[in-house]
């Protein structure tokens, strides 16, 4: 990656949406993200197994604040503005400077499921990367049965553009997922509408 790309997730900026501020994690979280990350209808969809006890969600969080420090593409934890609690974590994990294409991916607190939340935070981070990043295509991968992360998606303007067949090895198993993908242009329409209503 480029320096400009380095320094870019080493100072990562803070986002505001109406309910949400998105900003850089610490090991300060450790408490509100083990709330979340230890049930296991929280990481059923995702990589990760849900965390067995405190030491795990701090483990996580050193992996990630080093990260932050190698300028390598990191999440922003999700805080909800009203009781100032991290309720998940969203970001770039996949950011190709060659193709200016970056992937998203995306977790969040059981407590909050169904309020919109998770779509609030991804447009705001779809934003980001076509306007800071210079990207031209970003894309969200979920396995076929999670069909909450592909409202998400589709929320967000997302398209989808078919299965992968076998494309992650997780948990033991190999795992379809659906893609789905936003081109600039495409959402530069998107945004041109909505201006206009």
């Amino acid at each position: 990656m480029t320096e400009r790309a380095y320094e870019l997730f080493k100072n990562l900026p803070v986002l505001e949406t109406p309910r949400l501020r998105l900003r850089k994690l610490s090991l300060r979280d450790a408490g509100d993200v083990f709330e979340y990350a230890s049930l296991p209808e929280v990481a059923q969809h995702v990589t990760w197994e849900y965390h067995r006890n405190i030491s795990d969600s701090v483990h996580y969080l050193r992996f990630i604040t080093q990260q932050y420090i190698e300028g390598i593409p990191s999440p922003w934890g999700i805080i909800h503005k009203e009781n100032a609690k991290l309720i998940g974590t969203i970001g770039y994990h996949v950011w190709s400077i060659a193709n200016r294409s970056g992937e998203v991916g995306y977790a969040l607190s059981k407590e909050y499921w169904n309020q919109g939340y998770t779509s609030e935070a991804f447009c705001e981070v779809i934003k980001y990367g076509f306007e800071h990043m210079m990207l031209e295509r970003i894309e969200a991968t979920c396995k076929l049965l999670n069909t909450a992360s592909e409202k998400v998606m589709l929320k967000c303007g997302m398209q989808f553009e078919g299965i992968m067949r076998k494309k992650l090895f997780a948990k033991g198993e190999y795992h379809d997922l659906k893609l789905y993908s936003l081109l600039k242009e495409d959402w530069e329409k998107i945004n041109s509408i909505s201006a206009r209503k």
